[in-house]
C-alpha cells in the first residue's frame, strides 16, 4: 500500500487493506482499549511501518515488550503459524520478519542511554505540575524562575534550585515589594518536593548534557526511520514524573521545530502510552497547554497518538483533535462502562454493515474497530479490522542483546558522561563564600582598630588601669567567627546534592552591613 501504514483487513472476510495515509498521520490518532485486548502489539507494527517509510518514531515502552522491535521474529515462534495464517487472510503478501533501527533510552541510564534536560527547560509551569504545587507555591517558583533570568543564573540542575530558592527566602523581603508575596512557608513546601522528587530518582532527569532533539528523528543509511524506545518499567513507579517529562518532550518539539505544513509524511510520529497519567488531575492550564499543542504541532510535521485503556481517559477537546482511531475491545461490566462504551461508538462515522457499539464490546484479542483519515481529510466508515502480525519479535530482547545495541548505537557517548558547568549553585555558592570572606575582614578591621585606640588609651594616661572592652566574649571568638561563617554557609548550600536547606544565615548576618 504505497503511502500507507498498513494495519489490517476488514470488511467482510477482512481481506479488504486497512490503512493509515502517511499524508494524514501527522492529524494525530488514538489506540484504545482494555488490558490485554492487543493495544501493545497494534503499537509494535505502527512503530514498523512508519519506520519501514522512513518515519522516525517515539515511543515508551511501559510493560519492556517493545524492545523486540530491534530483533526480526523466527519461524521458532510458538505463534509463528498463527501469525502466517492471518497474513494470509488479510492479504499481507509481502509478510515477512525483519529487525529495525532502535534507539534505547532511560532517564534512569540503565537500559538505554541516559535522557536529560534543564530546569530552565522545563520551566515553572511543568515543573509545578510534576511537584504537585499549590497556585501559591507555584507564584513562588515562578518569581524565582524570573530571578535567575535577570541575574542570569544558570539553573540546569536540581541543587541550581535549590540554592536560588534558597536565596529567594534570604531575600523575601525586598522581592515580596517588587514581585509579591513570598512566603517561606511555600519556598519550605518546594524545597520539601524537591527532596521527595530526588528520592524518587527524579534528579537524573535535570542535567547536562541535555537531549538534542535530532537524535530522536534521525534516519538510517538505508532510509528507514530509527525508532527511539523509552524504558518506562521502572519510571512508571513515579507517574507524575513520566507524564511530565513526556509532556516536555512533546513540548520541546512544538517550540522548537520549524512550521512544515501538510507534508507527505510526518517528520516524527510520537506515541504517548498511559495517556490517563497526563491528564489525572490536571489542572486546567495544563489540559489547555495540551490542546495547544495538539491543535498546532501537526503544523510541524509531527503526529501525536495518544494510547489508553478508554476514549474517555482523553479531554474532549482534544480527542477531537485525533482524526485516527484504533478501538481495541472495551469491557462493559458496570453501568459507567456502558456510557462510556455508547460514547466511545458516538464518536465513529456508522457503517451500515454493523453496530459500532456492539462491534467494540464484541471484537478479539488482535481486532480492533478501526476509523482513518480519507481523502481531504474527512473520517472513514468505521470498519472491524484484524490487526495484522508484527514482523519484529513479539516480547522483549534479552539484556546482552541490550547492551550490544546501545554499544553500537550512533550516539554512543554522547549522553552518558554527567557535566557540571558554572550555574546558580556555583555562582551563589561564591557569592556566599565572598560574603563570608568579606565579614571576617571587617571583623579583623574592627578589632585592629579596637586594638589601636586601647593602646591610645593607655599611652594618654598618667596611670595604669583596666578599660573594660565592649565584650568579653566577643573577643574571645572574633578570631573565628568568620571562617566559621564561611564553612557553615558553603557546607549548608552544598549538602548532599544540595539535600539540605540553608536557613536563615546570610540574611541574620549580612543584612544592613
Amino acid at each position: 500500500m504505497d503511502g500507507t501504514i498498513f494495519i489490517g483487513g476488514g470488511g467482510e472476510n477482512y481481506g479488504d487493506k486497512q490503512g493509515l495515509l502517511l499524508k494524514y498521520a501527522n492529524r494525530h490518532g488514538l489506540v484504545a482499549g482494555a488490558t490485554g485486548t492487543g493495544k501493545t502489539v497494534t503499537l509494535q507494527i505502527m512503530a514498523e511501518s512508519f519506520a519501514a517509510q522512513g518515519v522516525p518514531v517515539f515511543l515508551s515502552d511501559v510493560k519492556g515488550d517493545l524492545s523486540g522491535l530491534a530483533k526480526a521474529g523466527s519461524a521458532g515462534f510458538k505463534l509463528h503459524e498463527a501469525f502466517t495464517s492471518r497474513a494470509q487472510k488479510i492479504g499481507f503478501d509481502d509478510y515477512t520478519y525483519d529487525a529495525f533501527p532502535v534507539t534505547f533510552w532511560d532517564l534512569y541510564g540503565d537500559q538505554g542511554h541516559p535522557i536529560r534536560t534543564t530546569v530552565s527547560e522545563m520551566g515553572p509551569l511543568l515543573l509545578s505540575r510534576l511537584l504537585e504545587l499549590t497556585d501559591a507555591q507555584e507564584g513562588v517558583l515562578n518569581i524565582a524562575f524570573r530571578v535567575a533570568d535577570e541575574q542570569g543564573l544558570g539553573l540546569l540542575d536540581l541543587k541550581d534550585l535549590q540554592a536560588l530558592l534558597v536565596w529567594v527566602g534570604e531575600n523575601a523581603k525586598d522581592l515580596s515589594l517588587r514581585y509579591g508575596n513570598v512566603s517561606t512557608a511555600s519556598i519550605g513546601a518546594i524545597q520539601r518536593a524537591l527532596l521527595v522528587l530526588e528520592n524518587q530518582g527524579g534528579h537524573k532527569l535535570f542535567g547536562e548534557p541535555a537531549l538534542e532533539l535530532s537524535d530522536i528523528m534521525r534516519t538510517d543509511m538505508d532510509g528507514r526511520g530509527r525508532i527511539s524506545i523509552l524504558a518506562s518499567d521502572k519510571l512508571m513507579g513515579a507517574p507524575r514524573l513520566y507524564a511530565t517529562f513526556l509532556l516536555w518532550l512533546l513540548s520541546e518539539l512544538f517550540e522548537e521545530l520549524p512550521e512544515v505544513g501538510d507534508p507527505d509524511k510526518p517528520k516524527l510520529v510520537f506515541f504517548f502510552d498511559e495517556a490517563h497519567l497526563l491528564f489525572d488531575d490536571a489542572p486546567k492550564a495544563l489540559v489547555d497547554k495540551v490542546e495547544q499543542v495538539a491543535r498546532l504541532i501537526r503544523s510541524k510535521g509531527v503526529g501525536v497518538y495518544f494510547v489508553t485503556q478508554n476514549p474517555a481517559d482523553v479531554p474532549e477537546d482534544i480527542l477531537g483533535q485525533l482524526g485516527n482511531r484504533i478501538q481495541h475491545a472495551l469491557r462493559a461490566f458496570t453501568a459507567k462502562d456502558r456510557r462510556a462504551l455508547k460514547q466511545a461508538a458516538e464518536t465513529y462515522r456508522d457503517n451500515p454493515r454493523f453496530s459500532t457499539e456492539d462491534a467494540i464490546r464484541e471484537v478479539g484479542v488482535g481486532e480492533a474497530v478501526t476509523s482513518f483519515l480519507e481523502a481531504k481529510g474527512a473520517p472513514g466508515v468505521v470498519e472491524r479490522t484484524l490487526i495484522r502480525p508484527p514482523s519484529s519479535q513479539l516480547g522483549p530482547i534479552e539484556p546482552s542483546e541490550r547492551k550490544t545495541l546501545i554499544d553500537a548505537s550512533p550516539i554512543a557517548g554522547k549522553y552518558e558522561t554527567l557535566q557540571d558547568r558554572e550555574s546558580a549553585y556555583e555562582v551563589l555558592t561564591k557569592r556566599a563564600a565572598d560574603a563570608a570572606k568579606e565579614a571576617e575582614e571587617a571583623e579583623r578591621r574592627e578589632e585592629e582598630a579596637e586594638s589601636a585606640a586601647e593602646r591610645e588609651y593607655r599611652a594618654g594616661r598618667r596611670y595604669s588601669g583596666s578599660k573594660v572592652g565592649r565584650s568579653t566574649s566577643r573577643r574571645k571568638s572574633s578570631g573565628g567567627f568568620g571562617k566559621a561563617v564561611t564553612d557553615v554557609v558553603i557546607k549548608e548550600l552544598k549538602g548532599t546534592t544540595g539535600k539540605r536547606i540553608v536557613r536563615g544565615i546570610l540574611g541574620s548576618l549580612f543584612k544592613g552591613r
